[in-house]
């Protein structure tokens, strides 16, 4: 991490996140970082972390907090990439670098949110974010979407802040009901 413009961003985050444990007043308060370190990404950012992958998205780490508490991803998406139904279970913040990330909710129905089965989704709204744009999430309740860039647009870029390392996540078979912990992977940089 040599670059001074995420070095601050990470001690101000960081700072902030152990400020606000609510997490809807830590996303509140880092929305406004996330903005500033959009406009100076190109100060961060390196040519690796532009790389597309052809199969799926791909996810470049940034930076990981040696206590897991803070995790920045630069995700490249071409057209037609597109997420797995799931949610996060911690905050996060996603800003737009480059192109349209397209973000599709759901709303979970059944009531007990324990069980991975038996779960009731139904589609929510939609958010088509452009560069610039930053959008922000809790845990409680659940937020569940999908994201990615439709096949009639041109490739996105986007960095996402969560408040732990990102390895894993639920993923939801909406037809079946069904939740499942997945490991995810992303390039080291």
């Amino acid at each position: 991490m040599a670059s001074s413009t995420l070095q601050s961003f990470v001690a101000r985050a960081a700072a902030l996140a152990c400020q606000r444990p609510d997490p809807a007043d830590c996303v509140l308060a880092l929305a406004p970082l996330m903005l500033e370190l959009t406009e100076q990404a190109t100060a961060f950012l390196e040519p690796r972390h532009y790389r597309s992958d052809p199969a799926h998205y791909a996810r470049h780490l940034v930076y990981a907090a040696p206590d897991a508490s803070l995790s920045l991803y630069a995700l490249v998406w071409s057209p037609g990439q597109w997420t797995p139904v799931h949610d996060h279970c911690c905050w996060g913040l996603m800003s737009v670098l480059e192109g349209v990330l397209e973000e599709r909710s759901y709303v979970r129905m059944s009531p007990d949110c324990r069980t991975d089965e038996g779960i009731q989704l139904v589609r929510g709204g939609v958010a088509l974010l452009q560069r610039g744009a930053v959008a922000g999430f809790v845990p409680n309740p659940e937020h569940i979407h999908v994201t990615g860039v439709s096949q009639e647009r041109s490739r996105a870029v986007s960095l996402h802040l969560y408040g732990r390392t990102m390895n894993g996540f639920n993923t939801y078979d909406v037809s079946a009901g069904t939740r499942q912990h997945v490991s995810v992977e992303h390039n080291d940089s």
